[in-house]
């Protein structure tokens, strides 16, 4: 379409106010219910939660009460922007400053700017840049700042957050327990590989504020008239370009269907890249968006030391062992292509007495939670991990990324490495390159842009510490 990319300029809110944005300013603090069709409102549940549904706990009251936003103190600078920056409510800053987040990252500066006045935007940023707090800390104070409707059905979110893998919906849902935990706001996360009964009973248990799911387990409620989003307020589509890689996008649209029109909520989508196809779904799916890129100096983040050994496959597994006990490494993800290989490289780091597991398409959903917990924890210090675990997954504390096989998609590197060296952290990417996979590397350079640092691994790290034990 002619004049897309000028569609996207940034424009004042108060010339170009969206019609859901007039009815927040005219209906502030008085919010009439919408109405439903009859069908509707026939298959909706008229049954109430308990009255300490939507309340805050006694200890959230003591907890409010005990604290002032003086007790964050973080000092002004001119080149960036704070929270307090912002005029966000004194219970959600208490849990910003729990997260330790002082200043913010560019996205987040970039997102909140527009959004808070109930913009619509199409972000794209590189993973580990904040993006998720960023639409978190908006979606949270329009929540607060425009009261629920005064009637109010069971399963019927005013907030839907979709994203394209369990983990990544599993990690939005905590990321936004944490920041609403001194607001009386109701998160459910709903998704795949995981107990259908006890899901749907959390929906059915409290009135819905923030919902988290797949696109798959969401349509399977709302087939089911378990859950209703003809009163959704925002809708947030993360990871889009992801979504179009795993055959989502028909899942979405029908989700997007279920939704108000455009302009009637606010929606607000983000990709790691902006393809013409993620362009054209913004372009139906929003309504006059503020489009935010932040370009980082380098496709892959500067935090992170890159290197890549040259070696054979036979060398692999030992200079694995050596590095991870050489270096004491506490927190490592080792990345493999396929499950198979992330099950037997697990169970030979086992044998050899590393605390290592796996998370893979073929482990069930619950164990890998419990995984991914112990590795949280320290109770595991090597976490073997396909593709799955490339994108979403935030664990602090990771000093070490190790490619044992190098991903045959160039763009999973950069998701690949982006797990350490986050939020200002410095980290270490260690990638090897044998006689099956180095043809790859120019590939990787050229989506970096530069050549990697490239050596034959040092001598005593190839010893075998199997047969070492053995002498």
């Amino acid at each position: 379409m002619s004049g897309f990319l000028g569609f996207f300029k940034k424009r004042s809110a108060s010339k170009d106010s969206s019609p859901a944005e007039k009815g927040k300013k005219e209906s502030s603090g008085n919010k009439k219910p919408a109405p439903r069709s009859r069908n509707s409102s026939q298959n909706k549940s008229s049954k109430r939660p308990k009255q300490t549904g939507n309340r805050k706990s006694a200890r959230q009251i003591q907890a409010v009460e005990n604290w002032s936003i003086g007790q964050f103190q973080v000092a002004a600078d001119p080149e960036k922007t704070r929270f307090h920056d912002f005029e966000l409510p004194s219970e959600l800053m208490h849990a910003i400053a729990d997260q330790g987040f002082k200043y913010c990252t560019p996205i987040q500066a970039e997102v909140l700017g527009s959004t808070l006045t109930g913009r619509d935007a199409i972000g794209k940023a590189q993973t580990g840049t904040g993006k998720t707090a960023a639409f978190l800390i908006s979606t949270i104070k329009q929540l607060v700042d425009t009261p629920a409707p005064d009637s109010r059905y069971l399963g019927e979110p005013r907030v839907v957050i979709i994203a394209p893998t369990r983990e990544l919906a599993l990690q939005i849902g905590n990321d936004a327990e944490a920041l609403t935990k001194y607001l009386p706001l109701h998160v459910v996360t709903v998704v795949g590989g995981m107990d259908y009964e006890k899901q749907r009973k959390r929906i059915s248990e409290n009135y819905v504020d923030i919902l988290v799911a797949t696109p798959g387990r969401l349509l399977d409620y709302c087939e089911r008239k378990d859950l209703f989003l003809d009163l959704v307020e925002i809708m947030v589509i993360d990871e889009a370009d992801r979504m179009l890689d795993m055959g989502f996008i028909p899942q979405v649209r029908r989700i997007i269907r279920m939704t108000p029109r455009p302009g009637d909520r606010q929606t607000l989508l983000f990709s790691a890249t902006f393809t013409d196809d993620v362009l054209r779904l913004g372009e139906q799916w929003t309504w006059n968006p503020v489009k935010v890129e932040i370009e980082p100096d380098s496709v892959a983040t500067d935090t992170v030391e890159q290197k890549v050994y040259i070696l054979s496959s036979e060398q692999k597994f030992p200079l694995l062992v050596n590095l991870i006990n050489h270096h004491q490494l506490e927190k490592v993800i080792v990345f493999t292509n396929r499950r198979d290989q992330t099950r037997k490289l697990t169970e030979k780091l086992q044998r050899i007495g590393i605390k290592a597991d796996q998370i893979s398409g073929e482990v069930p959903q619950n164990k890998r939670l419990r995984t991914l917990e112990n590795f949280r924890s320290g109770k595991i210090s090597v976490l073997v991990a396909t593709d799955v675990a490339g994108r979403g997954i935030h664990i602090d504390g990771i000093s070490h990324v190790i490619n044992y096989n190098l991903p045959e998609a160039p763009d999973d590197y950069i998701h690949r490495i982006g797990r350490t060296g986050r939020a200002g952290a410095s980290g270490v990417s260690i990638s090897f390159a044998c006689e099956d996979d180095s043809f790859l590397i120019p590939d990787l350079e050229a989506l970096l842009g530069d050549k990697l640092k490239k050596d034959y691994p040092p001598e005593e790290l190839l010893v075998d510490p199997r047969k070492a034990k053995r002498s």
